[in-house]
């Protein structure tokens, strides 16, 4: 009797002390909007700064915010410069012959990809809130362009419409990415989940690797599609003009970047070595091309770069016609995908030097600059890694090695461009397929593989989707297994059965925990998600058959009858009203079952919309505790002082079973 007799006064304590749980207050209907949309839109409080500031110090908070350079540029020293200018000069190795090599990709000018080195990168310097963000072209999106804009408009037969819906496009971009920086709405871009960025970027780096194969092969008609099995097909389709020469010559200046490239890796002192490699190689290639005559034997070369700075082109951007649409819809799609890319590598190297960059002001200067660029012949800009990464290993201090590379730029431009006449498109090809190599992340998706298949499936359909369909086919496919994937979290929230780990007042999922031990004559559940009206007819019908499958284990192995349901809403975190009616049907569903619905932890939003609509009187305010300790033990007082098996539990409400606090 003495252990019996000691359980049963332990659970009447527990009882007589349970937490009585209290509806919050209801606050007005517009300090609660304005509550929600500063969580949904400003969780990082920008305006805080703001407080009690004077009128003269809001303006310079202000400006310092939209421009950042105004609040470190004071600080600024000339340890930092010396820096900044060995940072900056060692990516502007890395952005000329880039530049050129993406340009081509997007089957624009060569002369565009330098000048989109040189006034984007002083765009960012001023408004970035990046040190460490080197901003220039990137692959990925100038293969976009040119597979969307090629589509509708042909670059060889009609450059200069194709170059102004680029300009086009370019603004779209621009004033899409700023858009969603000053509404907030950044929070879109997160739909791009770590899986898909993975296998798109593996997927556009295999497809950028198979296009250059026109001008390692030295062809001069190519497919315009980018899916394998065209590109296949119209390489093998013209074995005949296949050129030994430009094949070699390829081969050799490949094996060249990538042997520098393994060398680099072998000590981050030597990142130099593969930073300066792809400037070499055009060097290199230009004085072989002129002392051996190689353009008379096959070797295609750029040819003539005009002097000079950026010319405007605000009067050749397209807002009318046929290709309006077109234009946009390139925009929206490369402004996402250069969003993705630049603020998750300025993020990552944020993270390695312990400072914060905000999101929607990196929106902000990336679509600043790329309406500035496509107002000055420049074709879209972001952060690319490979640029990012040599400028974070040079040791840049601040965004003045942004500035330092477009000056680079800029002596380039107004005295060194007839230097590349000479520059063969076969080192332009080597150079961006060494770059791709390094976007196709094997590790990372055997990673995703070992952690959640999910995810994995997710990162190779891009992947099959980019290589065999087209790029953007690939990121359709990706973006909408993502959303389907949290649907499918929403709609089917997980519920799990909860026991008592011996000696203690803890409730664990006993899938989990083997030592967890069932209470009889209760059945604990616990719901992991809010409940919506897309999740509330699977959660009647699950808690259900969970109470089914209950009682038919109970009367196979004769245990006592089941008597309370306790539902655990810690993870429910709001309610809406269906849910509502969703836990007033259960109610009535046990109690036609002679089972009493018993509530554990429901949060303050959830206990407002059950006391607004009158629920919590359904269900009895004297059944709703604090934790899953007190409801349980409530429910076993209630079993040891009322007659085993009676299921009269009508009059439990008038049974006092609980202290205030």
């Amino acid at each position: 009797m003495g252990s019996g007799g000691e359980q049963e006064q332990q659970q009447q304590h527990v009882v007589e002390c349970a937490h009585r749980v209290t509806v919050p207050e209801s606050k007005p209907f517009m300090e609660s909007l304005k509550k929600n949309v500063k969580e949904t839109f400003f969780p990082d409080d920008p305006l805080r700064q703001f407080k009690g500031q004077k009128p003269s110090r809001r303006v310079v908070l202000a400006l310092q915010y939209f421009f950042p350079m105004l609040e470190w540029l004071p600080r600024y020293t000339f340890t930092y410069f010396k820096a900044d200018l060995v940072a900056g000069i060692t990516i502007a190795s890395l952005a000329i012959p880039q530049g050129i090599s993406y340009a081509k990709l997007a089957n624009l000018p060569p002369i565009l990809g330098l000048y989109s080195s040189f006034v984007p990168p002083l765009v960012y310097a001023m408004m970035g809130s990046s040190k460490d963000l080197a901003v220039g072209t990137v692959a990925v999106a100038s293969l976009l362009l040119a597979s969307m804009l090629g589509k509708e408009v042909s670059a060889t037969e009609n450059m200069t419409l194709y170059v102004q819906l680029a300009f086009t496009a370019t603004f779209f971009a621009g004033l899409f990415q700023a858009c969603l920086g000053i509404l907030r709405l950044g929070f879109i871009v997160d739909f791009l989940s770590h899986a898909t960025i993975v296998g798109f970027m593996g997927g556009a780096a295999t497809v950028v690797c198979l296009q250059q194969l026109k001008g390692i092969l030295g062809l001069t008609h190519f497919t315009t599609s980018t899916d394998l099995v065209s590109v296949m097909r119209s390489i093998f389709s013209q074995t005949h003009q296949w050129r030994w020469e430009s094949a070699l010559l390829g081969c050799c200046f490949l094996f060249f970047l990538l042997l520098t490239r393994f060398l680099s890796k072998k000590s981050p002192k030597f990142f130099w070595i593969s930073a300066g490699t792809p400037l070499m190689s055009v060097i290199l290639g230009s004085i072989l091309v002129y002392l051996t005559k190689a353009e008379n034997h096959g070797v295609e070369v750029i040819g003539h770069l005009k002097r000079g700075l950026n010319p405007p082109s605000l009067t050749k951007l397209v807002f009318s016609g046929a290709y309006l649409m077109t234009s946009l819809k390139t925009g929206i799609v490369i402004g996402i995908i250069a969003l993705a890319e630049g603020v998750a590598v300025g993020r990552s190297f944020a993270m390695f030097k312990n400072y914060h960059i905000d999101g929607n002001k990196e929106m902000i200067a990336f679509g600043t600059m790329n309406m500035v660029g496509s107002f000055t012949s420049c074709y879209l800009t972001t952060g690319p890694f490979s640029r990012s990464a040599v400028n974070f290993n040079a040791g840049c201090k601040t965004a003045v090695s942004n500035v330092v590379m477009s000056v680079a730029v800029m002596i380039t431009l107004l005295f060194l461009t007839p230097l590349f006449h000479y520059t063969p498109l076969v080192v332009l090809s080597s150079i961006i397929i060494s770059a791709m190599l390094g976007l196709i992340d094997y590790q990372a998706a055997i990673h995703l593989w070992s952690v959640d298949k999910v995810d994995f499936l997710v990162c190779i359909s891009a992947y099959i989707g980019v290589v065999f369909g087209s790029v953007e086919i690939g990121l359709v496919v990706a973006v909408m297994i993502s959303i389907l994937r949290v649907l499918l979290f929403v709609a089917r929230p997980r519920t799990s059965v909860l026991g008592n780990i011996p000696n203690s007042m803890i409730y664990r999922r006993m899938d989990q925990y083997p030592v967890a031990q069932s209470i009889p004559g209760v059945f604990v559940l616990q719901i992991d998600a809010p409940i919506y009206f897309a999740n509330s007819s699977y959660l009647r019908e699950r808690i259900s058959r969970w109470i089914d499958e209950e009682e038919d284990k109970l009367k196979l192995t004769a245990e006592a009858s089941l008597q309370y349901v306790v539902l655990d809403m810690g993870a429910v975190t709001s309610i809406d009203t269906s849910g509502v009616s969703m836990l007033e049907e259960v109610k009535k569903n046990l109690d036609r079952r002679g089972l009493k619905l018993v509530l554990a932890n429901p949060g303050s939003e959830v206990l407002k919309k059950l006391d607004s609509s009158k629920t919590i009187d359904i269900i009895g305010r004297e059944w709703i505790y604090l934790t899953v300790g007190e409801a349980v033990g409530a429910c076993n007082f209630m079993l040891h002082t009322c007659k085993p098996g009676s299921g009269d539990t009508n009059n439990d409400a008038n049974h006092d079973i609980k202290c205030e606090v």
